[in-house]
């Protein structure tokens, strides 16, 4: 077995143990943990789904922002679109194709800003902002879901891209950057069928979304985690063996047949 304590061979059982132990320690619980969260998600999308609207003040009352345990939840506004605080949030796929969301904030009939996503519109050639319907006038009566803000990994700022404000995430925070003002943190996104809406959000049905998937995911990296350890004990198995035979003073079953002629006697240098 002193062939184990060789640096090749240390190396390689090192790899082979620091992937099982990824495997069984990281990989298997972070898709266990994504499992449990789809779950919730959909559980909390299928309660809010049959849940009628409330007044938005009921959920989140003044000097309060969204909360976690309210999303998903529909939600009854009232109040004017600020059309000059619209924002659009870039870099969005939609159905394949490059599109913004627009957000535009909608100032409540108790004093508060709200950030409205009215939805996607498709980007023109190159990225271009397309012509989009604006907000309408006037006292409006709207329903949407509550959202949590987004977060753009990069932190990078607002931008003025050919006359219209841009951020990197549906984030009431960005929205209050890029325009100076003061909005209650998160967002609601308009129900389809509302005034002003574009292509609305799409929200996941109840029970949405492959079954198990993550599931299924958590228990491959337990079975990669065995197969790698298996696969190790059938190496060292075969090293061994190997190298035992190489040390057999018998020598091999073909160097004891090439030393007999064809008649099963020994065989003599000259015939």
């Amino acid at each position: 077995m002193r062939f184990l304590l060789r640096p090749g061979w240390l190396a390689f059982i090192g790899v082979v143990c620091a992937f099982v132990v990824a495997c069984y320690t990281l990989l298997a619980p972070w898709q266990f943990g994504r499992e449990a969260e789809r779950e919730s998600q959909n559980a909390a999308i299928a309660a809010a789904h049959d849940t009628p609207a409330v007044p938005f003040a009921e959920l989140v009352p003044p000097g309060a922002a969204v909360s976690s345990d309210d999303i998903w939840r529909r939600v009854e506004l009232t109040g004017t679109f600020e059309r000059d605080a619209e924002s659009l949030v870039r870099l969005r796929v939609v159905d394949g194709a490059p599109a913004y969301e627009v957000l535009t904030p909608l100032r409540l009939t108790d004093g508060r800003l709200v950030v409205v996503n009215r939805g996607t519109v498709a980007a023109g050639e190159g990225g271009v902002v397309p012509d989009i319907a604006a907000a309408p006038d006037g006292t409006v009566n709207v329903e949407g879901r509550l959202r949590l803000n987004e977060n753009d990994p990069q932190g990078r700022p607002p931008l003025l891209d050919g006359g219209t404000r841009q951020i990197y995430a549906a984030d009431s925070r960005a929205v209050a950057e890029a325009t100076g003002t003061t909005p209650v943190e998160g967002i609601v996104s308009l129900d389809e069928g509302q005034a002003g809406v574009l292509n609305p959000i799409p929200i996941a049905p109840p029970g949405g979304g492959a079954p198990f998937s993550n599931f299924s995911y958590a228990l491959q990296w337990l079975t990669f985690g065995v197969v790698a350890l298996v696969a190790l004990v059938i190496f060292i198995r075969l090293e061994l063996l190997q190298r035992r035979g190489r040390r057999d003073p018998r020598g091999s079953l073909r160097e004891q047949l090439s030393g007999r002629d064809g008649y099963g006697g020994e065989g003599r240098a000259d015939r």
